[in-house]
């Protein structure tokens, strides 16, 4: 196998996200959960895209598990690597994504790295080296909440820099309108400064062809799905990928029970709860019961199962900003968030065991703690839910899943995903 593109996910939703977005740029994809051993059998592929639970972990653990990622993606032939990262460059002052960055940056012996969580398709856009959520600057967007890494800073040139050993630049908008070689000149002249990572603007879509075309001039670039997008597209007109059909056929129908779980606390997860409160049952858990050591996810369980024969379920751990600061007050954030997490995955654990084969899962710590527990190794990447979520299917086993980041799909998403399980 040689690959045209490796790609390292610091969180298993972004990592579907990814694998969607090459599929449907006509890359030969798979998603891989973690490192593969090496005698994983994978079909002849463009690209791999290794998923790790690496977002909000300290920044040493990232770093190790990133370049165990690069070493198995560059001994595979990989021509470049692209670090995943979310398109609302979810991170603290401590990492990860400086620390990884910089490691991959240094190991493939390259001075500076082109850095863009851009992705106009999903309103994410970087001006002047702010990041905006739609018409809303990014420390005025619901993010400014978010339960791990609450996003306070639009600037992302001051906010890589605070976790970068190096310092950063930018490449403007003007110069991106001049086209790659404009871009590719731009990070020469950030490397003559001391510079290890730049910033780049992206606001429409052909910006991001541009910004791939100049990302693949070096070894390693870090970005959200927009990146990738222009990478696959760059490797296409460049003759080094022959563009393939996306599968629509990933094999037989599995029928049998199907459940949801979400445990992201987003503004559009929560709507898309309360929607789904009218189609199936709906439980939510008590996290005051859950860490106070009540067999919460038992009961969640076994509720669960009385009605599964009827249709699918959800099980939600997913509160508003103002229920999660209470809670995080009382317990602690890390034990909060892990205690939840693992009962998400006690919880997903019980239904596969109980013969659900077909489960939607909404959040990037909760899809990361159930395929985790579920120890799947890898997916094939089947039709595109809603903008970023494609319908996965296992590779060692009969069974579908979504794994959707918390911000994703329309008002109806559940159903919608469960309509594209037969």
């Amino acid at each position: 196998m040689t690959l045209a593109l490796g790609c390292i996910a610091d969180d298993y939703t972004g990592a579907s996200d990814l694998a969607n977005t090459l599929t449907k740029a006509g890359l030969r994809t798979v998603q891989t959960i973690g490192v593969p051993a090496d005698d994983l059998a994978l079909p002849e592929v463009d690209a791999v895209v290794v998923s790790l639970k690496s977002r909000s972990i300290p920044a040493e653990e990232a770093v190790a598990r990133s370049r165990e990622a690069a070493a198995w993606l560059n001994a595979r032939g990989a021509g470049h690597l692209l670090f995943k990262v979310c398109s609302t460059f979810d991170s603290t002052d401590a990492g990860n994504i400086g620390p990884v960055t910089d490691a991959l940056r240094v190991d493939a012996g390259e001075a500076v790295a082109l850095v863009t969580p851009a992705f106009p398709e999903t309103a994410r856009t970087v001006y002047l080296g702010h990041l905006f959520v739609g018409a809303v600057p990014l420390h005025e967007s619901p993010l400014k909440d978010h339960p791990l890494n609450p996003m306070r800073d639009s600037n992302l040139v001051r906010v890589l820099a605070r976790q970068s050993r190096a310092e950063v630049g930018l490449i403007d908008l003007a110069t991106v309108a001049q086209g790659a070689e404009a871009v590719s000149a731009q990070l020469d002249a950030l490397a003559r400064e001391g510079k290890g990572a730049a910033i780049a603007d992206a606001v429409l879509d052909r910006d991001l062809a541009v910004l791939g075309a100049a990302a693949l001039t070096r070894k390693v670039s870090t970005g959200a799905s927009g990146l990738g997008l222009g990478l696959a597209r760059a490797l296409v007109a460049a003759g080094r990928v022959a563009p393939a059909a996306a599968e629509s056929d990933l094999g037989k129908p599995i029928g049998g029970p199907a459940a949801c779980l979400a445990g992201s606390c987003s503004q559009a997860t929560l709507g898309q709860i309360a929607r789904a409160e009218a189609a199936m049952p709906v439980r939510r858990l008590d996290p005051a019961r859950l860490l106070a050591g009540e067999d919460e996810a038992g009961a969640a369980l076994a509720w669960a199962m009385e009605r599964i024969g009827d249709g699918p379920v959800l099980i939600a751990s997913s509160a508003g900003p103002d229920e999660v600061a209470a809670v995080q007050a009382q317990y602690g954030r890390d034990a909060a968030g892990h205690a939840i997490e693992a009962a998400m995955a006690r919880i997903a654990e019980g239904l596969v065991a109980r013969g659900v084969r077909r489960l939607v899962v909404a959040g990037g710590e909760t899809s990361g703690a159930v395929v985790d527990r579920l120890g799947l190794p890898a997916f094939r990447v089947g039709p595109e839910i809603a903008a970023g979520v494609p319908v996965l299917r296992t590779t060692d086993r009969d069974m579908w899943l979504a794994l959707k980041s918390g911000n994703f799909g329309g008002p109806d998403f559940f159903a919608d995903a469960l309509r594209l399980m037969p």
